[in-house]
């Protein structure tokens, strides 16, 4: 994984950000999203501002038009005004689109399902253990779906995850981010009896972007499967997963590819694990990696004829089980239609710059009183390569309900790991350096307030508020 270079402003006024926003290559794609308002967040009815780029969302919701105009026609007919295929292709389409994103060939790429699904289905074909080699191992903080999941498969061939389940923790208890080389010893500790490995390509809690090519040479070197969970990854980070020969990898797509909660999923697999021997599928024969088979996964040509002999489609396509939904799939591909105006590479660039940034005005020390330096400390790795667009930011105990509360009454909108992180990730597509030099000064207000008992408390704010008794907050 080459270093990034990052280029990061030497002053910190308005006046920089503003010029840092004008030589912005990429600034124009912030017009392609509608930005809430403070008043669009925090009002208790949907009742919006005027939209003034009506043709543009007109363009969008064709694809939406037309599940309500064509019904079940528009699964098979194309329509002469839209450039989005009929339904039952349209899944192909957003793999096409999204293979560039992760740097894969476009049939390594399946866009179906949820991550914690997609994890499960990519276990059941790839996760084979024997009475030798058993073992998997994650990282200790994995985010808990991934843990819930590798717990399961491994109870489901009938094995302890107490000896099964091997999990890498820092070497330092008073870090939170690993080093490759401990990571890489852990591997070599546990090589001998190990059938699979799982990772974060950005880790969830702390953001750091693990080194993906590196890990992933040395597990092969032992003869170990690895996938990669790049819920934060994709879409914010440059990705070689073809090219790295990534076993596997999955993710989601409502985090940096905006595409909203619960929205559809996405996978990779490798094509040397997506081939199919027709020859020996009609000899009776397998042909193919034993899998948890669905009919979306078999062959288009005969997919209708509706027979029940199953013969996948070559590559990660032939790993799907069920019909994806067209309405699910429209989010995301007006997303990708956003991406296709740039590159990874240029995405990448402004984000190291503009984190670097934020990491700058947080950690000015002439601008930052000594009671306050002590309110928050980044855990985030400070070097450019071993991070997203992420810092993750460690308030002293206790701070935490009130700085939120205060972000989000200034229309801040950032995310929150009990007991005391805040996560702060702009995204180069549409956050500008105005925003983040803004952004830093309501923090930093925010803080203070908390220290000093004089933040707002609000039991209906939305990070707080939540069905359960103990609320959003409390299950986050």
């Amino acid at each position: 994984m080459s270093r990034p270079k990052e280029r990061v402003a030497t002053e910190c006024t308005k006046e920089d950000a503003l010029a840092l926003d004008a030589s912005d290559p990429i600034r124009y794609l912030r017009s392609e999203f509608i930005i809430p308002t403070k008043n669009d967040l925090l009002r208790k009815t949907i009742l919006t501002h005027s939209i003034t780029r009506s043709h543009d969302l007109a363009e969008k919701t064709k694809r939406y038009r037309a599940w309500a105009t064509k019904g079940v026609f528009g699964h098979f007919r194309a329509h002469e005004d839209s450039a989005i295929p009929p339904f039952v292709d349209i899944d192909d389409i957003a793999a096409q689109r999204m293979a560039p994103i992760v740097g894969a060939k476009a049939s390594e790429v399946a866009i179906m399902e949820t991550l914690s699904a997609n994890l499960h289905l990519m276990m059941a074909s790839l996760y084979r253990p024997t009475e030798k080699k058993f073992k998997i191992i994650l990282e200790g903080k994995a985010f808990p779906s991934d843990h819930y999941a590798v717990e399961s498969q491994i109870k489901h061939h009938e094995l302890d995850p107490k000896d099964a389940m091997i999990l890498i923790e820092p070497p330092d208890p008073n870090q939170a981010t690993m080093t490759t080389s401990h990571v890489l010893s852990v591997i070599d500790q546990h090589a001998s009896d190990t059938a699979l490995i799982l990772l974060p390509g950005v880790q969830y809690y702390t953001g750091q972007y693990l080194d993906i090519p590196t890990i992933t040479a040395h597990a092969h070197s032992h003869g170990i499967t690895i996938g990669w969970d790049l819920a934060h990854a994709v879409g914010n980070v440059e990705l070689r997963l073809h090219d790295w020969d990534v076993d596997f990898a999955v993710w989601c797509s409502y985090k940096y590819l905006n595409s909203g909660p619960g929205a559809i999923a996405g996978l990779f697999v490798h094509e040397k694990h997506g081939q199919v021997d027709r020859a020996a599928i009609e000899d009776g024969n397998e042909g193919y990696r034993p899998r948890l088979s669905g009919w979306w996964g078999g062959d288009k040509a005969t997919r209708f004829q509706m027979g029940n002999r199953f013969v996948p489609i070559p590559g990660a396509a032939g790993f799907q089980v069920g019909n994806p939904c067209a309405l699910a799939i429209c989010p995301l591909l007006a997303s990708l239609e956003i991406f296709a105006l740039t590159s990874m590479s240029a995405i990448r660039a402004k984000s190291l710059t503009m984190t670097g940034y934020l990491e700058k005005l947080l950690s000015r020390k002439e601008a930052v009183a000594d009671e306050e330096r002590e309110l928050y400390r980044i855990i985030t790795p400070s070097d450019p390569a071993q991070r997203g667009a992420q810092l993750s930011i460690l308030l002293k105990p206790g701070l935490l309900e009130g700085v939120m509360t205060e972000l989000e009454e200034n229309g801040v909108v950032v995310d929150e790991r009990k007991p005391d992180v805040i996560r702060v990730a702009p995204a180069p597509l549409y956050n500008s350096f105005s925003d983040v030099y803004e952004f830093v000064i309501i923090f930093r207000k925010a803080c203070m307030k908390a220290h000093k008992g004089q933040a707002q408390q609000k039991d209906d704010s939305v990070t707080m508020a939540g069905t359960e008794s103990k609320g959003w907050s409390h299950i986050k």
